[in-house]
C-alpha cells in the first residue's frame, strides 16, 4: 500500500507505462525485411540529354563562386584581424572562407584542365580515323 511518509513511491508507480502484450511477448527479435533497389547505370549521352550539358562546364560555375567566396574571406579575415581577434570564431571564419575559395578555385582549374585534354584526345581520334579512312581510300 502507499505509505503516507513515501510520496515517492506513489509517483513511481503513476511514472510506469503498462506493458503491451506486443513488448511482452517479444523476446526474440524478427528478422527485419530486406529490400534490394537496382540502381540504372547512366551512360554520359543519357547524363548529357538529362541535365542539358551542364554537366561538362563545372569550371564555369565555381569560378564565379570560387572568387565571390574568397572575396568574402578575404574581407572577413581582414575585418577579424584588424581587431586583434586572433583564434576567434569570426577569424576561423575568415580562413574556412578563404580556404573554401582557393579550393573552389583549383578545382574549375582542374576541371578546366581535364575538358582540354579530352577535347585534344576527341581531336586525335578524329584525326586517326580521317588518316586511316584516306590511306583505305588510295590503296
Amino acid at each position: 500500500m502507499l505509505d503516507p511518509a513515501m510520496p515517492e513511491e506513489a509517483n513511481k508507480d503513476a511514472m510506469r507505462t503498462p506493458v503491451t502484450p506486443e513488448k511482452a511477448s517479444n523476446n526474440d527479435h524478427p528478422t527485419p525485411a530486406m529490400t534490394t533497389v537496382n540502381v540504372p547505370l547512366v551512360n554520359e549521352v543519357q547524363l548529357t540529354a538529362a541535365t542539358g550539358g551542364a554537366e561538362l562546364s563545372c569550371y564555369r560555375c565555381t569560378i564565379p563562386f570560387g572568387v565571390v567566396v574568397l572575396i568574402a574571406g578575404i574581407v572577413v579575415t581582414a575585418v577579424a584581424y584588424s581587431f586583434n581577434s586572433h583564434g576567434s570564431t569570426i577569424s576561423y571564419f575568415g580562413l574556412v572562407l578563404l580556404s573554401a575559395g582557393l579550393v573552389l578555385l583549383a578545382s574549375s582549374a582542374v576541371c578546366w584542365k581535364v575538358r582540354l585534354e579530352r577535347k585534344k584526345e576527341r581531336r586525335r581520334e578524329s584525326q586517326t580515323a580521317l588518316v586511316a579512312n584516306r590511306r583505305s581510300i588510295f590503296t
